[in-house]
Formats: structure tokens, C-alpha cells, sequence
């Protein structure tokens, strides 16, 4: 069975608007924002293996769950090298230098470091992956990574930072950077779910060695805080990044790490409402500084006109097209099919 392409759009008409896409980028961004909120309360009971391990299980039993549900087995050979790779840096090393590099600075130390990442993103999919880097991509990215640096300066001055946990933190950013652009080409031999499903199962065997300390803490963590740790497992591990995996598919790896730079403008505004914590006047300006980025970076283009390899797949979310699923080499015309689909009109 063959799908026919979307028509790409031309000079004269504008770029189809993925709604789906968007919606899907939006509840990754959300999502990933209440984590920082989450992680705050089971990082002081959990310690950073444990923590990332309890997190990964229960994200695994949930995307386990669906994938069975909806008997979509395995992806194709060719997305297992992109699989294994974000699985092991994204889902695991990623989650333990994060959980680790934030016990030893301040968050607002944090913040600035670990969002060096949508930069090495930009950088790595124009290098590795041929994206290009367009002039509102770069401008916008800056724009908002002033923002997140503004939101940092505001967060700082409660804590000390070491030069350890900087380190981690710039180790968290370096290693989910590539493993988001190792999860790129993935997604044209699988489903979103799949790759999500089989990445967060290679990260929860990586982190098995924090099994006895996971075991160690959980009996002396209170409920709150265990809570807090398959929350963080079901809602920003397994939704989260099974919806980032859909909008990637849709769009470039580095527009996408563009998108999380909402990120720092929700933390401040979610420590507000859930934490009570009222957030200073420079905070609130660097959050604004975020989300002027973001808009910049995913602003639609007033022509067709094509990036370097005279192609539109530097379409942002906002205006992606929908690609063709063809065959995927398991035989399964559906392979590369989005959750929730069984093919592509």
C-alpha cells in the first residue's frame, strides 16, 4: 500500500497549518515545564539515579501499555541506531546529570547551562542532519536564550553552585542535544510511539544499577514525593515525549529545540500558581524575552521559498506539512504513522 505526499507549498500559497503539531509541541512544552516543579520535591527524598529509574519505569509501563494496545510492534531496522542512542543519552544519562547537576547549583545556575542545549540543537541538525539555520531560527533562539540567561540571573542568589554541578548541568545539555538529533531520523522508520517506547526502555536498563538505591530511598520517601516521581514518569516522560516525538517528525530538530525555550517563561509562572512563589520583576521580564524568541523562531514565512537543499523541511510547527508514510522496512505501511493514526490522508 502507498500514501501520496502532501503537496509542498509554493511561492504563491502559504504552508499548510499542522494543528496537530502544534498541539502536540504545546503539551510537550507544558508538560516538561511542570517537571521542574515535580522534580524540586522528589529530588529532596530521591537521589539522582533513583530518581531518574523510578521515573523510567513508570514511563515505560504506560508506553508499554499503549504500544500493546494498539499492537503497533517493532519499528524498522533503520530507526534502531537513533533509538538506542537517544534512549541511552536522552533517556538515561540525560535524566541523571540533570537530577544530579541540580542538587549541586541553584536553579538559576541551572537553567542558564542546561538551555545551551536548543543551541547545540540548531547547531548539530544544520551539521549532521543538513537543516540549515535560518535567519528568524537564530535571531529568535538569541532573543530567547538572553531570556532564559534574565530568568537565571532573577532565580540565582538562593544556594550555592560548585564547579561539579555546572559541569553536570552542561553534560545535561550536551547529551540531550544529541539525543534529539539521534532521534530524528528514527522517526521516518517508526511511529512516534514506537521510538518513544523503545528509547525510554533501553534508558530505564541503563539506569538498572540505581535499582538498589531507588528500593533504598522509596522506603523512607514520603507519598508526596513518590508521587511526584510517577508523575513524573506518566505525564512529563511518557506523553511528553511521545508528543515531542510527533511534532519532531513534523518539523526540524533545531525549530523544535527553539519551542522549549517556552519552558523558563511556564516554570515561572507554574512556581507562581502551584508553589506560591511570586516571581521578581526580572523574572517576569526574561520570561517575556522567552517567549518574543520562541514566536520569532516559529514565525511563518512570508514566502515558499526553500532552505539550502531546496527543500521545505525547515518548515517550523506552525506551518508543517505532513509527511508521507510510506513502507517502512518491517513491511508495515503504517510504520511511520503518528499515535493515534493508522495512516495519512
Amino acid at each position: 500500500m502507498t500514501t501520496t505526499p502532501t503537496p509542498a507549498p509554493d511561492a504563491g500559497h502559504p504552508p499548510v497549518r499542522d494543528w496537530r503539531a502544534l498541539a502536540a509541541a504545546g503539551t510537550t512544552v507544558v508538560l516538561w515545564a511542570s517537571a521542574f516543579v515535580a522534580i524540586r520535591s522528589a529530588g529532596e527524598a530521591y537521589s539522582p539515579g533513583a530518581l531518574a529509574l523510578g521515573r523510567l519505569l513508570s514511563g515505560s509501563l504506560v508506553l508499554g501499555t499503549f504500544l500493546l494496545i494498539r499492537r503497533e510492534g517493532l519499528p524498522g531496522r533503520g530507526a534502531w541506531p537513533g533509538i538506542v542512542a537517544s534512549g541511552l543519552l536522552w533517556f538515561g544519562l540525560y535524566m541523571v546529570a540533570l537530577n544530579w547537576g541540580e542538587q549541586e547549583v541553584d536553579a538559576g545556575t541551572a537553567a542558564m547551562v542546561v538551555n545551551i542545549g536548543p543551541i547545540l540543537i540548531a547547531l548539530l541538525g544544520a551539521r549532521l542532519l543538513g537543516e540549515g539555520l535560518p535567519r528568524r531560527l537564530v535571531v529568535g533562539m538569541a532573543v530567547s536564550f538572553a531570556g532564559a540567561a534574565v530568568v537565571g540571573l532573577a532565580m540565582s542568589g538562593h544556594g550555592s553552585s560548585s564547579v561539579l554541578g555546572v559541569l553536570l548541568c552542561l553534560l545535561a545539555a550536551v547529551v540531550y542535544a544529541a539525543g534529539v538529533v539521534s532521534q530524528k531520523p528514527a522517526l521516518r522508520h517508526g511511529s512516534a510511539l514506537q521510538i518513544t517506547t523503545f528509547g525510554c526502555l533501553i534508558g530505564t536498563a541503563a539506569c538498572l544499577p540505581f535499582t538498589g538505591a531507588l528500593i533504598a530511598d522509596a522506603a523512607d520517601a514520603p507519598l508526596s514525593a513518590t508521587l511526584n516521581m510517577v508523575y513524573l514518569g506518566v505525564f512529563p516522560t511518557a506523553l511528553a515525549f511521545t508528543t515531542w516525538a510527533y511534532a519532531l517528525a513534523r518539523t526540524t530538530a533545531g525549530r523544535m529545540g527553539a519551542t522549549t525555550y517556552a519552558v523558563p517563561a511556564l516554570v515561572v509562572l507554574m512556581a507562581w500558581v502551584l508553589l506560591d512563589e511570586v516571581p521578581a520583576p526580572l523574572a517576569v521580564v526574561g520570561g517575556m524575552l522567552c517567549l518574543a524568541g520562541v514566536a520569532v523562531s516559529r514565525a511563518r514565512r512570508r514566502t515558499g521559498s526553500t532552505g539550502r537543499s531546496g527543500s521545505t523541511g525547515a518548515v517550523p510547527v506552525v506551518e508543517a506539512v505532513a509527511q508521507p508514510s510510506g513502507v517502512g522496512e518491517s513491511g508495515t505501511a503504517d510504520a511511520g504513522a503518528p499515535v493515534g493514526e493508522r495512516g495519512r490522508p
